[in-house]
């Protein structure tokens, strides 16, 4: 499990980041929430305007790996194939709990659409970028961020690749459930 004192770090990182880049952005404190759909909506804008961020293994042979960060807009999901074909990779899959909180210092639904450790690159779907503005949990679960998109672009420099796909129809009254 993540300990306080990294969250904190990413937290602090981020805001440092953010203060000096000059970056154009709003902060938000609300209820604790992880979950994409229920955070839009306490933060009061749209799904598609929420980066998603979810941390991909992708196995380049037998004995290699790399991490990545994937940020989708909120209503998609994580398209693994298209992850492991951006990377060269054989295979692609969502990195272990512990790992994706190790590597990103933030718990399980507050990872930011940003990278600082090197060995993790960050890659966000175009599809996000078509809005002036994005949001995403600040690496806590009680504070989100109001970002310019051209604003994130300058300070993450993700790579930028069709990695989302759009969730499966409702069918029968159920929807499927959202990467």
């Amino acid at each position: 499990m993540t300990s306080a004192t990294a969250i904190a770090d990413s937290y602090a990182r981020l805001l440092d980041l953010l203060a000096d880049a000059g970056a154009d952005y709003r902060l938000l404190r609300h209820a604790p929430e992880g979950r994409t759909e229920l955070a839009s909506l306490i933060r009061g804008h749209s799904l598609e305007q929420a980066a998603k961020c979810l941390v991909i293994r992708v196995a380049l042979g037998r004995k290699q790996r790399r991490y990545v960060i994937a940020v989708v807009p909120g209503h998609c999901r994580v398209d693994l194939e298209a992850v492991r074909a951006e990377y060269g990779g054989t295979n692609a899959s969502f990195a272990v709990r512990e790992v994706a909180e190790e590597l990103t210092g933030c718990v399980s639904g507050s990872i930011m659409p940003v990278s600082f450790d090197p060995a993790v690159e960050v890659v966000v779907d175009p599809t996000l970028l078509a809005h002036e503005e994005i949001w995403f949990n600040a690496g806590r679960l009680d504070v989100s961020v109001a970002l310019r998109t051209a604003g994130y672009l300058a300070l993450a420099r993700p790579r930028v690749a069709q990695v989302s796909e759009e969730p499966a129809l409702v069918q029968g009254g159920r929807g499927v459930q959202g990467v």
